[in-house]
């Protein structure tokens, strides 16, 4: 049977126990708990589910100040559910969120960029701090 995917937004449809599996190859893995509480401090998040499996399947969050600026820290997709195309649709479905936002920024690692560029965003460079 293929996946039914459903998008959702709302923190009460979500509970911790359906977001486990993600974060692979992270050095600190985070755990489905503080995944939660990400998602609960997030400005702006949709959570991908499967709705035969009754599991999370992809996130994408979003932090901003509602007028001029946002960052989007976060687009995780499982392993198993990539190249179905749930990571564009995450995408697609937060920048139409953020519609009104002038500058939307986000970071990546270079093998990702060309993902980012079919939405029209551009290749920058910026700092990071890591801990």
């Amino acid at each position: 049977m293929s996946a039914q995917i459903k998008y959702v937004d709302d923190i009460n449809e979500i509970t911790s126990e359906q977001l486990h599996g993600f974060f692979v190859g992270w050095k600190l893995p985070i755990t489905s708990e503080r995944h939660y509480e990400i998602l609960r401090g997030s400005t702006h998040f949709i959570v991908a589910f499967d709705e035969n499996e009754d599991k999370a399947v992809g996130c994408i969050t979003a932090l901003s100040d509602g007028v001029l600026s946002a960052f989007i820290p976060l687009l995780e997709v499982l392993p198993e559910y990539k190249n179905r195309g749930i990571g564009s649709e995450l995408l697609r479905r937060m920048l139409k969120k953020l519609d009104n936002i002038v500058n939307i920024d986000l970071t990546c690692d270079s093998g990702l960029q060309p993902f980012y560029e079919r939405f029209k965003m551009s290749r920058s460079s910026g700092m990071i701090l890591r801990k």
